[in-house]
């Protein structure tokens, strides 16, 4: 099993059944508390430039007159998000505001790139911006689910990507091929994993692990929905970090010329 933390930054940290064949610069190696091997990716990049965008919309709106509650906006728009072409089009985002060590860049230019023929629509536009918030992300966990076959059966997604119901878990469903789950209290934040701790050291019970502790006293009734890959999104999506991966050399130019 596995998580996705995904807000100004996104970390997956995935629980290994067995240690990785080889050393990865891109994968951090940690524990849970429990003492088992945890492989993490984690990226600098995630919801800052969707953000930004986002903000740019509310100024028109403001333009014209009209207020716009801001929790209204980001649900219409990553719900229109959904309409577009599963490779949204042709269109390519870079997400970057700070460098990504995963693919190499010590600084981020934040870039959006279509060829002519592209089709630029507003839900196109609104798509390649969410994936790129998982872009980084996806190209880290392809090395852990693709070349060191580690078996993911579930990933539980929380952080604000998440707020907009089903449609960041279904972006992040079809960025890593595998069922994620949401609770309903996901796009919460704050330190809760240490308060946990204290709770489980305060109340547990004789001999009780953690794992048991969690299972039986955090998390019966929770609250959530899972939600399967689209065959056809996982399609659009592995095009779309395919056209990445070629043009990263555009990001490349950019830090170096764009000072």
């Amino acid at each position: 099993t596995g998580n996705v933390s995904a807000g100004t930054s996104v970390f997956a940290m995935v629980v290994l059944e067995k240690a990785l064949e080889k050393v990865h610069e891109e994968i951090d190696m940690v524990t849970t508390p429990a003492g088992d091997a945890v492989a993490m990716v984690h990226c600098n990049n995630c919801t800052s430039d969707l953000n930004a965008w986002v903000n740019i919309f509310k100024e028109f709106a403001e333009a014209f007159g009209m207020k716009v509650e801001m929790n209204d906006l980001f649900g219409t728009l990553y719900n229109k998000a959904l309409e577009g072409d599963v490779d949204c089009g042709g269109l390519m985002s870079y997400n970057f505001f700070a460098g990504e060590p995963v693919v190499g860049l010590d600084e981020g230019r934040p870039l959006f790139v279509r060829m002519p023929d592209s089709k630029f629509n507003l839900a196109n536009f609104m798509r390649a911006n969410l994936y790129a918030s998982l872009e980084v992300l996806k190209v880290g966990m392809d090395i852990l689910l693709k070349e060191e076959k580690v078996a993911v059966d579930e990933i539980l997604g929380h952080g604000g990507l998440f707020k907009t119901k089903g449609v960041g878990q279904s972006i992040l469903a079809a960025a890593l091929d595998t069922p994620v789950s949401v609770m309903e209290t996901a796009g919460e934040g704050g330190a809760w994993g240490i308060a946990l701790l204290a709770s489980y050291m305060n109340n547990k019970a004789e001999d009780e692990a953690l794992d048991d502790y969690l299972d039986a006293k955090v998390f019966a009734g929770q609250k959530g929905t899972k939600m399967d890959p689209d065959p056809k999104d996982v399609e659009g999506y592995n095009t779309f970090i395919e056209r990445f991966k070629k043009t990263l050399p555009i990001m490349k130019a950019a830090t170096e010329t764009m000072k």
